[in-house]
């Protein structure tokens, strides 16, 4: 085997390589993408779980009841 084909088989490896690189560095960026989007609706689920605990709680139905029938 001369050094001319070494050379070239080298050349192959190293940019087969590269690809594949670029390739998994790309992959990882659309699963961070996308734990991001879901993080942020897991985010929001969240909120509005905490929002709707706050107004089910018994002390605050009673509270604004009272509220209502004081006023009328």
């Amino acid at each position: 085997m001369d050094i001319q084909t070494a050379v070239i088989l080298l050349t192959i490896i190293v940019t087969i390589l590269s690809v594949v690189v670029l390739a998994l560095l790309a992959i990882v960026i659309v699963l961070l993408v996308k734990l991001h989007k879901i993080a942020k609706h897991i985010n929001r689920i969240t909120n509005n779980v905490a929002t709707a605990t706050e107004w089910l709680a018994p002390a605050k139905i009673f509270r604004e009841a009272m509220h209502i029938f004081r006023n009328r």
